[in-house]
């Protein structure tokens, strides 16, 4: 039981991570119809920014103000660089934002260096967040913190004991996630700003000669999107590791998300993220493969048998490309994605 409640939270942890990252880009691609290939170099620029403000300041000014400069570094390209090549199609503007990825990435390496560097979540994140305990006949409960050590250890050999401790970085994580779905929500259905920022897409012309900028408009949502990348590289930055290759582990998977969710979708990039993080949490977390389950059966199966070496293969093996499995799925099944209004 214990494994199934910690894989369950690690992957919606994880899954909320992910939601974080595609939430910029679903926002920037249903505002603008942009698929911005630098998002995940924002998300690696936002954790760098984000650790050298920590080293001065500490890490909660790092948290406020690196979004921000991401931000308003992605208005900046936003209003020079892709604004000039927005009218000749969306090739264009995949080949501007391609590139701009390796400039960060080139600029990240000559800055902070080839080798990943030491960004540590403060003090009070440290620790575990809750720690579950399962007791072979008490069951399972759940201590708040970390579980004393008595707590953890069995007073007859014929008692099992085992701690589960939640870190609390993961905790943090997935609290920063659900309040940016909460303030996303609000923004766009609930707030002048986000009727203007919707009806820019759809009806620019009317909105123009209502007297709103839609260039600016667009140019606030790409540096909006960016900073939800920057947000995302702090936390995620400081809870897992920050390197120059951190852009490349999460780049297709975020793209994965989107698509499963529909393009454009804010609800299903939320919904696609938990699947994806939940499925690939389980399976990493699985040594069982196919040929175990073709042997339960009653076939005979050997090294001769056509497809063997596949057959081999655990599930933890193949966890990295089931995303990409769910995907195809996806795009057979339902081209609009989980909860999409138009074709992928």
């Amino acid at each position: 039981m214990e494994f199934f409640t910690i894989s369950m939270l690690n992957g919606i942890s994880y899954g909320l991570l992910l939601f974080m990252l595609s939430s910029g880009l679903t926002l920037i691609f249903s505002m603008m119809g942009v698929l911005n290939f630098a998002h995940a170099s924002f998300y690696m620029l936002g954790a760098y920014i984000a650790y050298s403000i920590a080293r001065l300041v500490g890490f909660w000014p790092g948290l406020v103000l690196a979004p921000l400069v991401v931000g308003v570094l992605g208005a900046i390209f936003e209003r020079t660089c892709l604004r000039k090549v927005h009218k000749y199609g969306h090739v264009p503007e995949l080949l501007v934002t391609f590139g701009l990825s390796y400039v960060i990435l080139e600029l990240v390496q000559l800055i902070w260096g080839r080798t990943a560097v030491d960004f540590q979540p403060p003090e009070a994140l440290r620790g575990s967040a809750f720690t579950l305990v399962s007791h072979s006949i008490d069951g399972l409960s759940v201590v708040w913190g970390r579980a004393p050590e008595a707590m953890c250890q069995a007073a007859d050999a014929a008692v099992r004991v085992v701690c589960s401790p939640f870190p609390a970085t993961r905790g943090f994580m997935m609290l920063v996630a659900v309040l940016m779905l909460a303030a996303l929500w609000l923004l766009l259905t609930r707030t002048r700003i986000g009727l203007v920022i919707q009806a820019a897409l759809t009806h620019p012309e009317m909105v123009e000669a209502l007297g709103h900028n839609v260039p600016r408009v667009f140019m606030l949502v790409f540096g909006a999107g960016s900073a939800l990348a920057g947000l995302a590289g702090v936390i995620g930055g400081s809870t897992f590791v920050t390197e120059p290759a951190m852009a490349a582990t999460v780049g297709s998977v975020i793209f994965v998300v989107v698509v499963v969710g529909g393009m454009g979708s804010l609800a299903g990039a939320f919904l696609a993220s938990l699947l994806i993080g939940v499925i690939q949490t389980f399976a990493v977390a699985m040594d069982h493969s196919l040929l175990g389950a073709v042997k339960a059966l009653g076939w005979s199966v050997g090294p001769e048998t056509p497809g063997y070496s596949v057959l081999a293969l655990s599930v933890s093996q193949i966890a990295p490309i089931l995303p990409y499995l769910f995907l195809v799925l996806i795009l057979i099944f339902r081209p609009k994605g989980l909860m999409g209004t138009r074709e992928t």
